[in-house]
């Protein structure tokens, strides 16, 4: 007897429930036509159209989740699944929540990252620290602090501070200077569990997700040209797969179409314009499959 979708159990996804990774996963999963939450303090949503479940979940808590198993797939930061030693692994980016890790100190305190030796460095992340000093052969005391870290050098509790840097403003309100190279570029991650096989239903997911990546990567443009220059053009806009090429009712011009990347499509218009381009239309790709 064959089973069939409905008869499996639903993929079980974790999701961030508050915080900077939030909205940004609930808005990318609902482009790709996932129901999700309408009250925030929602625990659980049963998508049985896409025969999904959904969980939020702290974002630090997701990775353990999938690790151990008891979810199966999750969307969180890779500084927290990194920080968390879970038995889970990055599968995908997902292109938000990007940030950068770094450590800081009072000026003039570090003149290197050798000078972190003997240090105590006081951290929400305390796994990445670790790990980097490791790989340095560097030995310094961690400290654990699930607050604000900036004030913890002013109170005397440390001398170094590693935390999420995104302008830099907040450090230098407390007086503090980044010290060294980023430690860690982090941003949102897909995240199954290590050495599992691939759960039911998880390939359309992650191409749903993928069609949602392509879709805000790209744009659709429409535009006229005189066959005399249309090699020109299609050299512009090659396509993924070849642009789509009709006839138009005015002789020797064709209507060219083709997928092109958002970044850089205004240039794009000015260079098809002085080749000979008329009528050059842009417009938003809302879902996609490639």
């Amino acid at each position: 007897m064959t089973t069939t979708t409905t008869e499996l159990p639903p993929l079980r996804i974790a999701i961030p429930n508050k915080g900077s990774l939030s909205q940004s996963a609930t808005e990318m999963l609902r482009e790709a036509g996932y129901r999700q939450r309408s009250d925030s303090k929602q625990l659980t949503v049963m998508d049985t159209d896409n025969h999904v479940e959904f969980f939020y979940l702290r974002p630090r808590d997701i990775a353990l989740y999938v690790g151990e198993g008891t979810l199966d797939v999750g969307i969180t930061g890779r500084d927290l699944l990194l920080d968390s030693g879970a038995k889970a692994d990055e599968v995908r980016q997902l292109g938000f929540g990007r940030s950068r890790f770094r450590f800081a100190a009072r000026p003039g305190t570090l003149s290197s990252l050798d000078d972190l030796a003997g240090k105590r460095i006081a951290t929400s992340y305390v796994g990445v620290v670790r790990r980097h000093l490791e790989e340095r052969g560097l030995e310094a005391s961690v400290i654990r602090l699930d607050g604000a870290v900036e004030t913890s050098i002013q109170l005397g509790v440390a001398d170094v501070i590693a935390d999420v840097v995104e302008t830099g403003s907040t450090l230098r309100q407390a007086g503090l200077e980044i010290v060294g190279d980023t430690i860690l570029e982090s941003e949102a991650v897909l995240v199954t569990q290590a050495g599992a096989s691939e759960p039911a239903g998880f390939e359309v997911f992650k191409r749903r997700l993928d069609g949602v990546l392509v879709a805000r990567s790209y744009v659709m443009m429409d535009y006229d040209i005189d066959r005399e220059h249309l090699s020109d053009a299609v050299a512009l806009t090659p396509g993924l797969e070849g642009p789509t090429i009709s006839p138009l009712h005015r002789e020797d011009w064709v209507a060219v179409r083709a997928m092109v990347p958002r970044d850089g499509s205004q240039r794009l218009m000015d260079q098809l314009w002085a080749i000979g381009a008329r009528a050059i239309l842009l417009t938003d790709i809302h879902a996609c499959r490639l």
